[in-house]
C-alpha cells in the first residue's frame, strides 16, 4: 500500500514539473513594426530572467512554435505576449 501511495505523489509531481504547454501560437500573426518591437522587448526582458538570448536563427519557424510553447508559460507571458515574441523571432529569421 505504501508503494501504491509512493508511486502515486512520484507520478502526479512528475506530470505537475512538466507543466502546461501553451498552444496559442499557430502561425504569424503580428506584422506591425509596433508589434514586432514590443515581440522583442519582451523577447529581450522576459527570456533573459533565466538564460542567455538564444538566436532568432537557432530555429525554424516550427521550431520557435515547439520552444516558445514551452517556454511561454514560465515566463508567464500571456496569448497576446506569446504571439509577439513568436512574430518577432521569425520577422527577423529567415528559414
Amino acid at each position: 500500500m505504501k508503494k501504491l501511495i509512493l508511486s502515486s505523489i512520484a507520478g502526479s509531481a512528475l506530470l505537475l514539473s512538466c507543466g502546461p504547454k501553451s498552444t496559442a501560437v499557430t502561425g504569424p500573426k503580428y506584422t506591425s513594426s509596433e508589434q514586432l518591437a514590443q515581440g522583442k522587448t519582451i523577447f529581450e526582458n522576459s527570456c533573459t530572467k533565466c538564460h542567455k538570448l538564444p538566436e532568432p536563427t537557432k530555429h525554424d519557424n516550427q521550431g520557435w512554435i515547439n520552444t516558445l510553447s514551452r517556454m511561454a508559460p514560465r515566463a508567464k507571458l500571456s496569448d497576446d505576449q506569446h504571439q509577439m515574441v513568436y512574430d518577432y523571432l521569425i520577422s527577423v529569421n529567415k528559414k
